[in-house]
Order: structure tokens, then C-alpha cells, then sequence
């Protein structure tokens, strides 16, 4: 029986970990996937306070890490397939085994949205990517798309401006969504080449990707390009399919309140998972941080058994 049952370790999941264990409950943190979640995808960042010449986003999340873990909190790599509530305790289920506790912090974030296009499924893994800081060392002096106009399709095109030879970057409009900042030096590095008002449409080829089809969304006229590797960054979904529909969601991110409590009595949601408009990696520590109010209410005073 554990007090806190935290689902996610990313920085959010890691950071609600370090301030239980530190209130000395019994803790235990479970990730399907890499602790640090998609801040390990992160070549660097430079606007986490505390570290004046930037730190790579895997050095950032092992930090967290080995601070909850020097703190006492158990960990658990598995994939949570269901979370039932049995009176007032939580049971979380995997293939593996059962878990039970008091509280629940669902901590899952969010993963790369698909575009959608023909090709793409068959694809993944065999030139297309969501990850330039994973897969982008394959791409050495070679040409790649990739797809989007936010910070993140910005933030991966400069990166691989350093690997790979040439950059096509796709978005479907006619100016950039990323910061000022980010935009102009992307505009400025000459291995990237903006194609601006442009779709992808389909991703062809046989063992690996040989052609892209791409169309002009203000001409219509549609052109197809030898291209090596595609990168897709058009925005994130939530991973909260495996809660069922007695939680209240919008398009998919789980609702909280000011606690940041679900509407499930004892469970709660915090980072990249739940509605809210800003998600970077300080405001999932600040969430991870803030439900700790709401967790020691709830375990301590009757008045918080009601929910939200």
C-alpha cells in the first residue's frame, strides 16, 4: 500500500515525487517509457532558471531523477492499461501487476501529434521521426523535411542544421508561430530553406523514404522532392486514453481545479496532461510542486474527500 501513486516521470511526475517523499510518504512512481519524458528529447534548454549557460534536457532530468531517488521514492517501469477506484484507494493496473494507494497523481504529459499523411505510419521508424535530438544523427550530411512553424519544428531544424546538409522546412502558413528569437535565426541559417504556405501530402518510397509530395496551399501546385528523413512537429496530444470516461476532459487534457484535482475524489493531475496554457518544462515543475497542497489536504482533512 503506498500513500502517493504518481503515473509519469517526466518533470512534472519526477518533481510531485521529490516534495512527497520529503513530506515522508510512501511513494511510488511508475513510467512506460525514459524517466524525464519528453525533456530527455530536449537538446538543450536555456530557460530553466538556475542554469546560466544552458544543460542538456537528459542531464536535466537525471538530476531530477537521482533527487527522488536519494529522497526514498520507489520507481516502476511499466505501462499503466487502467485506473479503478476501489472506495477510497486507487488501484493502478498493467500487464505486470497491481498496484494500490491512498492518492493518485496522473503526471502522463502529452506525445507528438501524427500528421495524419499517407506514408507516415509505414514510415515511422524508417525515416520518419518526432525526435531530432534522438534520431537525427542517422541524418548525417543528408537532406530532411520537417514539418511545422512552432518553437519545437524551429528549435529541431536548428539542430539539424548542424548534422544534417539540407533542411526543407514545411509550414503552412506565411510566418512562423515560434518566438521572435528562434524565428529570426532560423531565417538566418543558411542550410534551411523555409517553404512557406506548404503541406505535406504523402511520403514515398520502398525500404526507406526516397520522395515527399508537397503542395502549395496558395497555387495548389503540388511538386515532388528526393528527400532522405522526415521530422514532424505539429503539436502535442495528451496520453490520458487509458482513463475512462467518468473523468472530465477537453479534447483529451484532463480538467482540474485550483488544486489541480481531477473530478475523481483523491486523484490528481499536474504537467503537460491536464488543460491548461502554458506547458514548458518550469510549469510542470511548478505543478508537480503545487498538488502537494491539495495531496496533503486530501490524505489529512475530510473537507477535500468531495473533489472538485
Amino acid at each position: 500500500m503506498y500513500d502517493v501513486l504518481i503515473v509519469g516521470g517526466g518533470p512534472a511526475g519526477l518533481t510531485a515525487a521529490i516534495y512527497a517523499c520529503r513530506a515522508g510518504w510512501r511513494t511510488l512512481l511508475i513510467e512506460a517509457g525514459a524517466f524525464g519524458g519528453q525533456a530527455t528529447t530536449t537538446d538543450w534548454i536555456e530557460n530553466y532558471p538556475g542554469f546560466a549557460a544552458g544543460i542538456s534536457g537528459p542531464d536535466l532530468m537525471a538530476e531530477f531523477y537521482q533527487q527522488a531517488e536519494r529522497l526514498g521514492c520507489s520507481f516502476l517501469l511499466t505501462e499503466v492499461k487502467s485506473l479503478i477506484k476501489d472506495g477510497n484507494l486507487i488501484k493502478l493496473v498493467s500487464e505486470e501487476k497491481e498496484v494500490v494507494g491512498k492518492v493518485a497523481i496522473i503526471a502522463t504529459g502529452a506525445r507528438p501529434r501524427e500528421l495524419g499523411v499517407k506514408g507516415e505510419k509505414e514510415f515511422h521508424g524508417k525515416g520518419v521521426s518526432y525526435c531530432a535530438t534522438c534520431d537525427g544523427f542517422f541524418y548525417r550530411d543528408k537532406k530532411v523535411v520537417v514539418v511545422g512553424g512552432g518553437n519545437a519544428a524551429v528549435k529541431e531544424a536548428l539542430f539539424l542544421s548542424k548534422i544534417a546538409r539540407e533542411i526543407v522546412l514545411l509550414h503552412r502558413r506565411d510566418q512562423l508561430r515560434a518566438d521572435q528569437i528562434l524565428a529570426e535565426q532560423v531565417q538566418k541559417t543558411e542550410k534551411i530553406n523555409i517553404r512557406w504556405s506548404t503541406v505535406l501530402e504523402e511520403i514515398k518510397g520502398s525500404d526507406k523514404i526516397e520522395v515527399v509530395r508537397l503542395r502549395n496551399l496558395k497555387s495548389g501546385k503540388e511538386e515532388e522532392m528526393a528527400i532522405e528523413g522526415v521530422f514532424i512537429y505539429v503539436g502535442m496530444e495528451p496520453v490520458t486514453e487509458f482513463l475512462g470516461n467518468e473523468f472530465k476532459k477537453t479534447q483529451g487534457y484532463l480538467v482540474t481545479d485550483q488544486f489541480l484535482r481531477t473530478n475523481l475524489p483523491g486523484i490528481f493531475a499536474i504537467g503537460d496532461c491536464r488543460e491548461k496554457e502554458a506547458r514548458q518544462i518550469a510549469t510542470a515543475v511548478g505543478d508537480g510542486a503545487s498538488v502537494m497542497v491539495g495531496v496533503e489536504a486530501y490524505l489529512q482533512d475530510a473537507l477535500f474527500l468531495g473533489g472538485n
